[in-house]
């Protein structure tokens, strides 16, 4: 019996109309232009406006037109994984509502929240369910509505979020292509640097925590810089030495859009040129979940079946990982 790998065989995205771009945050907050661009790499980024949308109306928008693109029924798809921070409400999961939405049923589907680096925990989640034979057609969502969760008047943290979704169609591949092998690590100490400080069990909503602000991001910016540079570069090296990798082996960098800074860190430990780095948080910002996968879905035309490429992501927590990964089939 052959080996079975996992295997992305189909990428989708959904991006909002609303471009909010830095000239409008100086109009908003104390800041300017070339302070956003300098520190983070960041022109503009994606908001969802409209009332009553959130997180898995752009997710199901993703959804659909993946099972249209690769050919898949709704009623084929036998798992499906959301990667969020920002779920639609504490419960059932978005990953429910996003397959009630998308006419996915009868199907197992839960949330996975490992902030940032959560469709990475997601996708190697997924590795495991196909590998094993229980499931056949995954969908591995990452979607966040950051704008829900920012303060719009807090100039270290309205700059750098947006919104998005992205959704991969997860099969089994018999060629050895797919997900070769994960890193995946935490460390809950980091928590005091990242989060938010209201509306969970501790302290749950009342007028005097949203008259505080504190069901917005908190984050103290050098202890998480200081520690995203560390760990998602030494994440990055250690599965290339790990899998016996070059620089000269890899195609391709899929880095968290986090800052471009991070990114340059990451790659330059890793030895790899700009030439081989996907990067368009110029574009997007930060959309948490959804970085990784509009990366792939922005260069799905340049990727080569066989393609050696590296995934890797920091986020709250702190959570970090790498998946190395082999293209499976060349973009139509």
């Amino acid at each position: 019996m052959a080996n079975i790998s996992a295997a992305i065989t189909g990428i989708e995205c959904s991006v909002p109309d609303y471009i909010l771009t830095n000239q409008q945050l100086e109009k908003m907050v104390d800041t300017s232009e070339e302070w956003i661009s300098t520190r983070t790499g960041i022109k503009e980024r994606r908001i969802l406006k409209g009332e009553g949308l959130g997180t898995s109306d752009m997710a199901v928008d993703a959804v659909k037109k993946l099972l249209i693109k690769t050919g898949t029924s709704a009623d084929e798809v036998d798992l499906l994984i959301c990667a969020t921070v920002t779920p639609d409400m504490l419960f059932p999961a978005t990953a429910n509502i996003i397959s009630d939405k998308a006419g996915i049923k009868k199907t197992l589907s839960f949330d996975i929240n490992a902030a940032c680096s959560g469709f990475i925990f997601a996708l190697a989640t997924a590795e495991k369910y196909v590998k094993s034979g229980m499931n056949k057609k995954v969908v591995v969502v990452g979607a966040d509505k950051m704008s829900s969760i920012v303060d719009y008047t807090d100039r270290k943290t309205c700059i750098i979020f947006g919104d998005a979704a992205g959704a991969v169609l997860v099969e089994p591949n018999i060629e050895g292509l797919g997900i070769q092998d994960s890193i995946l690590q935490s460390d809950g100490a980091g928590r005091v640097h990242l989060h938010q400080k209201a509306g969970g069990s501790i302290k749950p909503a009342s007028h005097e925590t949203v008259a505080a602000g504190e069901h917005y991001i908190y984050q103290e910016g050098q202890a998480v810089f200081k520690s995203a540079v560390k760990h998602m570069a030494d994440v990055s090296v250690e599965i290339m030495n790990k899998n016996g990798l070059t620089s000269n082996d890899i195609a391709w960098l899929v880095p968290h859009q986090a800052n471009l800074r991070i990114i340059e860190a990451t790659a330059q430990r890793m030895g790899l040129p700009k030439e081989k780095v996907m990067i368009n948080i110029y574009r997007y910002g930060n959309t948490t979940n959804a970085t990784i996968p509009l990366c792939l879905w922005e260069w799905e035309k340049q990727l080569k079946k066989g393609d050696n490429i590296i995934l890797a992501a920091f986020g709250g927590g702190f959570t970090w990982g790498s998946i190395y990964l082999k293209w499976a089939y060349d973009a139509k």
